[in-house]
């Protein structure tokens, strides 16, 4: 069996990849062709931590991989990072171990930005100039890299709680050729941006529905586990388009999970998940005025899809 090491595996992944094959894990969701059972969320709450594990089937994809992933937010004051994690993937026809990626997290961080650029890629307007940011850690970043693959964009405003991790998150997309700022709240990000991302591990919420507008679309991500929330319940109310990655999931403990429980919502209401658009079942957005949002909370076969692809890439 290799062991793949997190190097390498940067090395190899990078954002257009991710993108691709996160697609076609998507494509092969509203195909039928991927197989996914429950997650298992392990809360920490004494070290504000968190576990989860996820797997799943593709047919036709080479390898299966069970992923652990791991947050623990008070990691950084200890000059350790939030986030880690591995990838155990065995060979789809024989159950046999392939290979261990010892990636700390980094293709879980990067399949986010992916799956984040593919729901934009389908529901967020053709064109825009700014886009806003809730959250300053690795996954605001991974999100804006990644969605630079599908739309063109000059502008980033951001705002979270700890002004010197905005400031290096700033520094960084100026780097990268953006025109990067602080905001000083989450109302002044929603007013300025035409997309919006959310990506924090919030667990009250930081959007509300009276700052949204038609065109918006709005990528949610930070609720991927119970009792986490970033969006307003009346957020999904007002929502012309409302898509979710996994209608299971999202309904256990996404943001579909408040406003179903504020009585603000009906599973029957949701669009569509992110699969069948990406399969041409349904279309995405079909207006400029269109309010758009995008409920993610990360899938197991988009770890199978990218531990995948990495061993490919990496000669496995």
């Amino acid at each position: 069996m290799k062991i793949i090491d997190e190097a390498a595996l940067r090395a190899a992944v990078t954002p257009p990849i991710a993108v691709d094959a996160v697609r076609e894990a998507f494509r092969a969701d509203g195909e039928g062709r991927a197989h996914v059972p429950a997650v298992i969320n392990l809360d920490v709450p004494l070290h504000r931590g968190e576990f989860h594990v996820k797997t799943a089937l593709i047919d036709g994809v080479r390898h299966v991989a069970v992923k652990i992933a791991t947050g623990f937010y008070d990691n950084p004051a200890k000059g350790l990072p939030s986030g880690s994690g591995l990838m155990a993937v065995s060979d789809a026809t024989t159950g046999l171990p392939v290979a261990l990626l010892r990636d700390n997290g980094f293709l879980t961080d990067i399949r986010t930005g992916a799956a984040g650029a593919v729901a934009a890629e389908v529901l967020a307007p053709k064109t825009f100039e700014t886009v806003g940011i809730l959250g300053s850690g690795v996954q605001a970043r991974h999100q804006v890299r990644c969605l630079r693959c599908v739309r063109a964009f000059t502008r980033i405003v951001v705002w979270s709680p700890n002004r010197d991790h905005v400031d290096r998150y700033c520094n960084e997309m100026r780097a990268d050729g953006f025109d990067a700022r602080f905001a000083p709240d989450p109302q002044t990000v929603c007013r300025e941006a035409d997309v919006i991302i959310t990506a924090t591990p919030a667990r009250a919420p930081l959007v509300e529905a009276a700052w949204l507008r038609p065109g918006h679309h709005v990528t949610a991500l930070g609720s991927d586990a119970p009792g986490k929330q970033e969006l307003d319940p009346a957020c999904l109310a007002r929502a012309d388009l409302l898509v979710v990655d996994r209608l299971t999931q999202c309904a256990a403990f996404g943001e579909l999970r408040h406003a179903l429980d504020a009585g603000l919502f009906r599973a029957d209401r949701v669009y569509a998940e992110l699969g069948e658009i990406v399969a041409g079942l349904k279309p995405g957005r079909t207006s400029p005025e269109q309010f758009t949002i995008a409920d993610l909370t990360g899938v197991g076969f988009q770890d199978t899809a990218i531990a995948s692809c990495a061993i490919a890439l990496t000669g496995g």
